[in-house]
């Protein structure tokens, strides 16, 4: 089912917030500064194109480890892409879902791009997984949490 919903949702318009997210990115790459955010930008852009079937997720979250992307420098990265760039994509996203909702046939894409919206407001230190690895890690995640809280007891 979520082939078939990434096949019409790259032809009915997930090419144009796509290339949007690849344009941004190779903004970013022009300075060495920007690389971390042109990265995102290409990460995300995939997701753009099909994000049926895929999840953002926490890349901390996913590997229980965390990194410079999930640090505070993330933090930080995530606040300059917000001024800079992630505040114009979540814009185009919500503007897009809006026209989408206006039809009943295009609720399920109006949701993605809700989806899509709240990553395009803070990128760093996320990575795309289908949703049954994000719903594994978490699974994985709260057993972690579990255990800690009995021993503590």
């Amino acid at each position: 089912m979520s082939t078939i919903g990434n096949l019409i949702w790259f032809l009915f318009g997930g090419i144009f917030m796509g290339l949007a997210w690849c344009l941004f990115g190779l903004l970013a790459f022009v300075s060495i500064v920007g690389i971390p955010w042109g990265r995102a930008c290409f990460v995300i852009a995939g997701f753009s194109f099909f994000p049926f079937g895929k999840e953002a997720i926490a890349r901390d979250e996913l590997t229980q480890v965390e990194d410079i992307g999930t640090s505070d420098l993330g933090v930080i990265g995530n606040i300059i892409w917000f001024i800079f760039a992630g505040l114009w994509l979540a814009i185009g996203h919500v503007f897009s879902a809006i026209a989408c909702f206006i039809t009943i046939i295009g609720i399920p894409f109006a949701l993605q791009h809700l989806k899509l919206a709240g990553i395009s407001i803070a990128p760093i230190g996320k990575t795309i997984v289908p949703k049954e690895v994000a719903a594994a890690a978490r699974n994985a995640n709260a057993q972690v949490v579990v255990e800690k809280m009995r021993q503590q007891s």
